[in-house]
């Protein structure tokens, strides 16, 4: 019986702090959906801030975690032999590979849609002319 609580425990609590981390997103989204109604009620309209540099802020802190985490986490292919797995590189290297991986996208996606200040700065369209034909 006190083998079936000294598992409990750490099962209850770790479930707790994700349903503690969710609820807390529930209740933050909902508040921004009852501030956008109150809003829409008086006839405004929330303001569209930014410039897309948040995603990548975002890439770039997410994808230095997944990195960390490929270092941290390589070490553990060379203990106990290591010779199941080629260089070391096995199955726990994905927790550090999908945020990696998931920075890296943020940051793509700040590269292939961001827009040329410079061109919109001075007015200016870039627009290609046919090649002449001679």
């Amino acid at each position: 019986m006190n083998s079936f609580f000294s598992g409990l425990f750490p099962c209850v609590g770790f479930t707790g702090i994700f349903v503690f981390l969710f609820s807390l997103l529930a209740f933050m989204r909902y508040m921004n959906y009852r501030e956008t109604l109150a809003l829409a009620e008086k006839g405004l309209v929330r303001a569209r801030g930014g410039n897309g540099k948040d995603a990548l802020r975002w890439g770039i802190v997410i994808a230095a975690i997944g990195m960390a985490l490929c270092v941290g986490l390589y070490p553990i292919g060379f203990i106990g032999g290591g010779s199941r797995f080629p260089l070391g590189f096995g199955p726990w290297m994905l927790a550090g590979l999908l945020p990696m991986f998931f920075g890296r996208g943020l940051i793509l996606i700040y590269v292939l849609t961001r827009e040329d200040k410079k061109a919109e700065k001075d007015g200016e369209s870039k627009q290609v002319e046919p090649p002449s034909v001679s």
